[in-house]
């Protein structure tokens, strides 16, 4: 199973950004634990602080991929144009976030991908990507 880790704006920080919301480990450290984890499936992974390489992303692996794991960060909130690329793919997405959202800011309680998403995992941590990773191997 062929699938992708797509982190949008700042999450190239975790590790050192808001340690209290988003813990003390990097993503690339975690992504080893999670290839260990799940040999099984060939993960890849990609992080932009752009929007548009996102987009690009997802129009790039959205046909041929078995999944997206899409954590748009606060694009989450603001970007249609995100939306409308899942929207196009067929490549089924999971939205994951570190942080439960529903727990924080008012504007962090509306998502554009959630409509076009297969589903939602939120609040677990890092562990939302094991998560998500579950959801496509079962």
């Amino acid at each position: 199973m062929k699938l992708i880790i797509i982190n949008g704006p700042n999450l190239n920080l975790l590790g050192k950004r808001e340690p209290e919301v988003y813990g003390n480990t990097t993503f690339e450290e975690y992504f080893k634990t999670l290839q260990s984890r799940f040999p099984d499936a060939e993960l890849e992974y990609y992080q932009s602080n752009i929007e548009g390489e996102l987009i690009d992303k997802l129009h790039q692996v959205g046909f041929s991929y078995d999944g997206v794991i899409l954590n748009a960060g606060a694009y989450t909130h603001t970007s249609i144009g995100i939306g409308d690329a899942i929207k196009g793919i067929e490549t089924p997405v999971i939205e994951v976030h570190i942080s439960n959202t529903y727990n924080r800011e008012d504007f962090r309680h509306v998502s554009y991908i959630s409509p076009s998403a297969k589903g939602v995992i939120l609040g677990f941590g890092l562990q939302s990507y094991d998560l998500a990773i579950q959801s496509f191997l079962s």
